[in-house]
């Protein structure tokens, strides 16, 4: 969570800074390339972690149900 309000401010601070420059291209260039780009990664990155945890669960339960169907009376087939 303390991620997101770090962007949110970097991506305030680009914007001023985008709306002190010279023209309307300019301004566009560097919010993009000091705000956006850099936040998206940020965040790409630093979700990285989360992403792999929640692949790992949900293979953990899906491993779960195969085996929960799996299970029959083994003394059925004697």
């Amino acid at each position: 969570m303390r991620m997101y309000i770090i962007a949110i401010g970097w991506l305030y601070v680009t914007l001023l800074v985008a709306f002190n420059e010279a023209s309307v291209f300019a301004g566009i260039i560097s919010f993009s390339f000091y705000g956006l780009l850099p936040c998206s990664l940020l965040i790409w990155l630093s979700g990285s972690r989360v992403r792999r945890q929640r692949r790992r669960h949900q293979e953990l339960l899906a491993d779960q149900a195969l085996h929960e169907t799996d299970r029959g009376d083994p003394e059925a087939n004697q």
